[in-house]
Parts: structure tokens; sequence; C-alpha cells
């Protein structure tokens, strides 16, 4: 009797600290991005096996970022917070656990090399201003200043931009600016979106893609 509520007490302590937490199995996520949830296409036919993405086509890197972050960004598709014809219907019937499962597998995966998708120095050198010291005179902090040094990510908020596609880094920055995604802290990003004019968001885009990235936290 005495094992039993020992045991029973300490399950007790460790679910009130928050030590025992849900966790997502690779090799059953690996199966998801496979096969899909069993209504639309599998994760693959869009961010490729190992999680590269495609710049041509806008689709993500998912690979190295952040198991949080991706499990969350999923959980919000489902919740109508992030709009896409694309996601939702692919992802609309996956149970929590595969959820995790997805997210553990694509943030174990090697991160890719970046691509230096423009040679355009005067562009470049525009996106690395706004990148790392930002546009105070019309209110527009750096990336870095949320989403850490070198734009590698923080936490499960803030996501890795260095490495990133910059056709995806510049989708989401339009995104903001229409009000078509909302899913920001404290609407951070609506309002940095909505001050960046055209070329701002094109050089942003392209420099952060240019930028070598590593795997977050809880990643590879």
């Amino acid at each position: 009797m005495w094992k039993s509520n020992w045991r029973l007490t300490l399950a007790g302590a460790l679910l009130a600290s928050g030590v025992v937490q849900a966790q997502g199995v690779a090799a059953d996520g690996q199966k998801v991005v496979m096969q899909g949830d069993g209504s639309g296409a599998p994760c693959l036919a869009c961010h490729g096996l190992d999680g590269a993405g495609n710049n041509a086509a806008g689709f993500p890197r998912l690979a190295g970022l952040n198991v949080d972050y991706l499990a969350k960004q999923i959980r919000d598709y489902n919740a109508g917070l992030r709009v896409s014809p694309i996601m939702q219907p692919n992802v609309d019937n996956l149970s929590e656990q595969q959820i995790l499962d997805v997210a553990a597998y694509y943030a174990q995966q090697p991160v890719p090399a970046a691509a230096t998708v423009s040679d355009d120095a005067e562009l470049l050198a525009l996106g690395e201003k706004l990148a790392t010291r930002g546009d105070w005179n019309h209110y527009i902090p750096a990336c870095e200043s949320c989403h850490g040094p070198d734009s590698q990510g923080v936490s499960a908020t803030f996501p890795g931009l260095a490495g990133q596609h910059p056709n995806y880094i510049k989708q989401q920055l339009n995104a903001w600016r229409s009000g078509q995604r909302h899913n920001d802290p404290n609407q951070l990003m609506t309002g940095v979106a909505e001050r960046l004019t055209e070329q701002q968001v094109e050089a942003v885009s392209m420099y952060l893609g240019a930028q070598p990235a590593v795997a977050a936290e809880g990643g590879q």
C-alpha cells in the first residue's frame, strides 16, 4: 500500500511540475510524412522526406526547426489561426500524437545548406541592415531582436529565419500585411510587416534565405 501511494504521489508531483510531457516519436512521424493523414497528400509531397521544402513553389523548409514551433503551426492551421488551402485539408485529420510525431521527425532532419538566390549586392545589403539593425526611422525593429542572434530562432515562439526559403518568407510577410495570417504573439509580426515596403520585403527575404542555419534546440 505504501509503495502504491508513493507512486501515485510521485506521478502527481511530476504532472504538476510539467516534467511529464507528451513526446513525439520521430519514427512514427516518418510514417505520417510518407503516407499522410488518410485524407490528403503526404507531407513529403510539398516539404520532401528530408524537410528541405521548395523555394520555387514557396514550400518552407521544416528540417531542423524547433519541434514545438512545428507542432504549434499544425495546430494553428487546424484552428484557423493560419490559413492555407494546401495545408489545412492535409493536416485536419491528424491526431495530437501524430502532430507531435511529425514535428519530432522534421525537427530531427539535417538542415540543408542555404542557397544563394540573388547576387544583387545592394538588395542583400538592405536585407542585412533590416535583419541586424532594423529601420528605426520607420519603427521597424531588427529581425534579430525577436528571432535571436543571426536570426537562428528563439524557442517555440520565434522560428529560425536563417536559411528559410526566400519565397516563403516573402509569402508570409505579405500574409501578415494583408491580415491573412495572425498567429503571431501580440501581433508583433503584423505591425512590422505593415511598415515594410515591397523592396524591403524582397531584400530581407533574400538576405535571410542566403544565411546558414543551424538546427534549433530539440532538433537534430
